[in-house]
């Protein structure tokens, strides 16, 4: 692949990013790890990680860590560019309409479908990396189960809802009972 089939990838995602980044995550999984096979979706799992671990919005560090693994800096610069550029496009054009049209029915109307359909995005994107997660990308049977992340998950999930912490120190410290874990058994 060259520089431009990364930029033109990554053009067609910002283009089709509506609902924010989470909501483009599946689009990002399908241009890169089935359309172009640039990723395995383990990689891509690992990758969604990372991006949560790293300050910034989770779509153009994306772009940046497939462009980077594709070409190096100049594969990075491409992907970036190549997922800003249309969105912000986009944007500009959007929010003038929305400024202008906002008080229209219809234009409450087509807002609500568009929430509808970013939660149908994010929740395909959430059940894949789920059952990747707690079946570790073997098949899906009682027997598959991974032990650790299942209990990591729940209580994750319930100290996130009852104490509001960092997710970042819950995946820390998920990472780091994984890991005492592994070395003890």
């Amino acid at each position: 692949m060259s520089l431009l089939d990364i930029l033109f990838a990554f053009m067609k995602i910002g283009v089709l990013a509506f609902g924010g980044a989470y909501a483009a995550i599946p689009i990002v999984e399908k241009e890169v790890v089935f359309v172009n096979g640039w990723m395995t979706y383990q990689e891509f799992g690992n990758l969604l990680t990372l991006d949560e671990l790293t300050p910034g919005p989770i779509l153009i560090n994306s772009a940046t860590f497939v462009g980077m693994k594709l070409k190096g800096i100049p594969g990075a610069i491409c992907a970036t560019i190549g997922c800003i550029l249309p969105a912000m496009i986009i944007s500009l054009i959007l929010v003038l309409i929305y400024r202008k049209y906002k008080k229209l029915s219809i234009m409450e109307s087509i807002m609500a479908t568009l929430k509808c359909m970013s939660i149908a995005l994010i929740a395909s994107t959430f059940l894949r990396i789920f059952i990747d997660a707690l079946f570790g990308g073997g098949s899906v049977s009682i027997g598959n189960i991974d032990l650790i992340a299942l209990p990591l998950m729940i209580i994750s999930y319930l100290i996130m809802r009852k104490k509001k912490t960092n997710p970042i120190l819950i995946m820390l410290g998920c990472g780091l009972i994984n890991l005492l874990v592994h070395l003890i058994i």
